[in-house]
C-alpha cells in the first residue's frame, strides 16, 4: 500500500494521531499493511513496556513472540482511519496532537 493516498484522508498531517493499546495489539499487522503514510512499524516491545503490561496483554505478546505495531511516524498520520477499521482487537485509536 506504500504510496497509495486514499480519498478517506481528508485531515492535514499531524491534527490527530493514533494511539496503540499495547495490552491489546497482538501484533498481527493490519494496521501497516493498509496505513498509506507507513505510520506505524512492528518491533519487538522492550522490557521496559513489557513490564508495564497486564497479565493478559504479557500473555498475548508471548504468544506473538513479543511483536506489537508501535506508531514511528505519527506526524504523517492523516486520520484516515483505516488502522482502527483494519485492527481486529480494536486497539488503536485517533486523538487530537497535543
Amino acid at each position: 500500500m506504500v504510496g497509495f493516498v486514499t480519498d478517506n484522508c481528508k485531515e492535514d498531517a499531524g491534527k490527530l494521531m493514533p494511539v496503540i493499546n499495547l495490552n491489546s495489539c497482538e501484533g498481527k499487522g493490519p494496521c501497516i499493511e493498509v496505513c498509506p503514510y507507513n505510520v506505524f512499524e512492528m518491533q519487538v516491545i522492550n522490557d521496559e513496556k513489557f513490564g508495564e503490561l497486564s497479565f493478559i496483554g504479557k500473555i498475548k505478546t508471548r504468544v506473538r513472540g513479543r511483536e506489537k505495531a508501535f506508531v514511528i511516524n505519527a506526524g504523517m498520520c492523516h486520520a484516515c482511519g483505516l488502522c482502527v477499521a483494519a485492527c481486529p482487537e480494536k486497539a488503536i485509536k485517533l486523538v487530537k496532537q497535543k
